[in-house]
């Protein structure tokens, strides 16, 4: 496992550290925690992400046009 060293506010750091001893963990855990969801949110986007340029790619359209906020309101 790699060490990491931050540069953070002193009052920030005991306040974290503080709320870390309340809740039974530790500003460690809590910083890698956070690192593992920040990874991991930004997988499920790209991975949502190509599935709908997957299926996006696959359809039909029947306008070749770009729309406009005009067309798109216009009453027929």
């Amino acid at each position: 496992m790699a060490n990491l060293t931050l540069a953070i506010d002193d009052q920030l750091l005991q306040r974290a550290r503080e709320r870390a001893l309340r809740e039974k963990t530790s500003v460690n855990a809590l910083i890698r925690s956070y690192l593992s969801q920040y990874v991991d949110s930004r997988s499920r986007r790209l991975v949502a992400l190509n599935a709908f340029e997957a299926i996006a790619s696959e359809t039909n359209s029947a306008s070749q046009a770009p729309w406009s906020r005009a067309s798109l309101h216009e009453r027929r």
